[in-house]
């Protein structure tokens, strides 16, 4: 099916044409039809799906056919769990509308930038806003955000905003929405805390969940290898000098290792940069385009990087540390073989790691068959974790309790 097909708007498919989108995937075919029906979408989708399009293209359909009168006033708003997918909406709005002779005013509010220019923009007018909820909520305590005309809601990565605790600030933005409006929502899982807030946007939600997506990329070479931990920095350098990898993206567990082991690989004469949430904006727009345009080799990163980020051609995925949840290893590995290109993704497993990844391959229904590098062979027994005590009802101090307290303290 052509794009044509699903979008009317000659404009829109021109710039799908330039920016060589001939064939929409199985959910964009899905949800496109669905938001220009004006239904409430929740969505289930993996990373690399090409949601983002499901929801840009037919929002500026919609906002076109409209034609607004007079000042812009903020029709759409969508919210992301961090700054990079912020701004990657962004360009996506950017990018299609370009042929639009109306083309949309668009402010992405962001943390790590001047919100006193973001203010600025927005009294200038805005039509569409593309955020992270921390600085949204900056601005809407100062009162300069009116919302009162908002007709499309869009949650991105919804599992991940509240696996970063965002939940809390969700609903507080909830009650400076109009009751009146489309909601689209998104999310690779749907876990019990995401269906309740959830229940809390929309009550007849059409779900559009595509089962027959693959947990895995099958052109993806997924290897597990065995290593005590102090040996996992000098069996990546050796694995890099022994391929011809050209890109490179390590994981790691927290902010100070990827500095750290950067550091390190820099003083062995690579090419290495790290990247986290503590870096200025302007540092990590920097960092991540560096990487893009292959003047970074070797970039280890937290998990702002497993989600979202659209980085062609990465040769190698590196597990330096496994991710907590499962589902995260599937976005980590789906950062290369992208485009039916094929990728290397790597775990490297301790003795302490043993019973965890048995929880992951589990989970993503996969079976990895575990291997040693010569010279950097695993010594030791497998650590199994002991299960604590269960927990007796009613002896820890509820939320309420603990609030009520905190309250006589003040």
């Amino acid at each position: 099916m052509p794009f044509s097909k699903l979008i009317s708007l000659d404009e829109i498919n021109q710039s799908l044409k330039e920016n060589v989108y001939t064939k929409p995937t199985l959910i964009q075919e899905k949800v496109i039809p669905l938001v220009l029906e004006k239904k409430d979408i929740m969505a289930k989708a993996q990373t690399g799906s090409g949601k983002t399009a499901s929801f840009v293209l037919p929002i500026l359909q919609l906002w076109t056919n409209q034609n607004y009168e007079g000042k812009s006033k903020i029709r759409a708003l969508v919210l992301t769990p961090t700054r990079e997918l912020a701004l990657q909406v962004s360009q996506a709005f950017i990018m299609f509308s370009k042929n639009l002779i109306k083309k949309p005013k668009l402010v992405s509010i962001i943390g790590g930038q001047s919100i006193g220019e973001q203010l600025l923009e927005i009294q200038k007018g805005c039509d569409i806003v593309v955020a992270t909820t921390g600085r949204l909520l900056d601005i809407l305590e100062k009162k300069q955000l009116n919302l009162l005309n908002l007709e499309f809601f869009v949650l991105d990565e919804a599992d991940k905003m509240l696996d970063f605790g965002f939940e809390e600030e969700l609903e507080l933005l909830l009650k400076q929405l109009p009751s009146t409006r489309q909601n689209l929502l998104f999310s690779a899982t749907y876990p019990l805390k995401v269906q309740n807030i959830i229940s809390k946007i929309t009550k007849d939600a059409v779900e559009v969940f595509i089962e027959d997506e693959t947990p895995t990329v099958q052109t993806i070479n997924q290897r597990v290898i065995e290593v005590n931990k102090e040996n996992r920095s000098p069996l990546l350098r050796n694995l890099i000098q022994n391929n011809t990898w050209e890109q490179i993206l390590v994981f790691m567990a927290n902010k100070r290792s990827c500095d750290n082991i950067a550091a390190k690989f820099r003083k062995y004469g690579l090419n290495a940069e790290s990247f986290h949430g503590d870096l200025l904006q302007d540092e990590r727009n920097e960092t991540l385009q560096d990487f893009k345009d292959k003047k970074i080799k070797i970039l280890f990163a937290t998990d702002i990087a497993a989600r979202g980020l659209h980085i062609d051609d990465i040769s190698c995925v590196v597990n330096f540390d496994l991710p907590r949840a499962a589902a995260d290893y599937i976005h980590r590995i789906g950062r290369t073989g992208r485009a039916g290109k094929s990728g290397t993704a790597i775990s490297f497993i301790g003795l302490e790691d043993f019973e965890h990844f048995d929880l992951i391959e589990k989970k993503c229904d996969i079976k990895l068959l575990k291997e040693q590098i010569e010279g950097f062979e695993l010594s030791g027994n497998p650590i199994l974790k002991e299960k604590g005590i269960q927990p007796i009802k009613g002896k820890r101090m509820s939320k309420k309790d603990k609030l009520r307290q905190q309250a006589l303290k003040d």
